[in-house]
């Protein structure tokens, strides 16, 4: 944006030296750069601080990671990427012989369990049994209930199905492949429907500016030339570069660090974007500005200035 302002100057100038003619001498040109100096520098200190602009801002979503609770041989795939998916519709199946056969032995092992439970308590009744023998033989069979309850659960398992109403993206997962209970190596990713987070990276010397409820506006550059309108919904209290975590290494000074920006989460209210918000992927980019009620007709230009650069990003692309 400073870039147009500068541009915009330039022509201005251009334009007023050739219609009336002015020379170019030492004295005229150097007061139309002191005079553009100071009026842009002026412009742009005032609106960059009261009417904040990232170019860098974009949409989040959530992800969730399928890590399934047991691990096996998967035999069938039903679901298709990018498909729209009903809470407890099936992900895939792993095979589920092995914990069939561990259920079933857990289950004959329960059976002779009991039959020793009750000739221990008829022993008991005719004074042979001790309280001891009695005892250990009803931990026994609340164990084997305790296992065959986890394995009946580990069975159920062996199909997994999504957690919510969301879609799998890049389904790369294949039958006869081996699925693992490990964290970092989930089988798919799913993607809840819960909407997206659109977030402006702002520069911390506008932060006394930054305030929930502020009026803002949004340029995608997949939807060039077009601007909508939201407001700031909140401010995140902290940021990446100043995080410390648990660890066996101190806090030390390693040169100059970076000062890091400040995620502002915009909400998107301009009626206008809705035809669009199906089509915009998850993660598009673009830029925002937010406007404060200090100086609000320098807020005028920072409109303009968007919409310039909106159209900017239509004819050039690559802008």
């Amino acid at each position: 944006m400073d870039l147009l302002l500068i541009l915009t100057y330039a022509a201005i100038c251009i334009a007023i030296f050739k219609l009336f003619n002015i020379p170019l001498n030492k004295w005229t040109v150097p007061t139309a750069v002191l005079g553009g100096v100071v009026m842009i520098g002026a412009l742009i200190f005032t609106m960059n601080y009261n009417h904040p602009y990232s170019e860098v801002a974009r949409s989040y979503f959530v992800s969730v990671p399928v890590v399934p609770v047991v691990s096996g041989k998967v035999i069938d795939v039903p679901v298709k990427g990018n498909e729209v998916l009903q809470e407890g519709d099936v992900l895939f199946r792993i095979d589920p012989a092995p914990f069939q056969y561990r259920l079933q032995s857990l289950k004959a092992q329960q059976v002779a369990a009991r039959g020793d439970l009750f000739r221990i308590n008829e022993l008991i009744k005719r004074n042979f049994g001790t309280r001891r023998e009695q005892e250990a033989a009803l931990a026994r069979v609340g164990d084997l209930q305790a296992q065959i309850d986890n394995a009946q659960f580990e069975l159920d398992n062996t199909v997994v199905r999504a957690p919510s109403k969301g879609f799998v993206t890049h389904v790369s997962l294949r039958r006869g492949m081996m699925a693992t209970r490990l964290p970092l190596r989930p089988s798919m990713v799913f993607i809840p429907q819960e909407g997206q987070y659109f977030a402006a990276w702002m520069r911390q010397n506008s932060l006394l500016r930054l305030v929930a409820g502020d009026e803002a506006e949004v340029a995608f550059d997949g939807i060039p030339g077009k601007v909508f309108k939201g407001r700031v919904k909140s401010v995140i209290t902290v940021i990446a570069e100043g995080q410390v975590q648990p660890s066996g290494t101190l806090v030390s000074y390693t040169g100059s660090p970076p000062p890091g920006r400040v995620p502002v989460i915009i909400e998107i209210t301009d009626p206008a974007f809705a035809q669009y918000s199906a089509q915009m992927p998850g993660g598009a980019y673009g830029q925002a500005a937010i406007y404060s009620k200090h100086f609000e007709h320098i807020g005028t230009m920072r409109k303009i200035l968007l919409r310039m650069a909106a159209w900017m990003n239509y004819i050039f692309p690559f802008h």
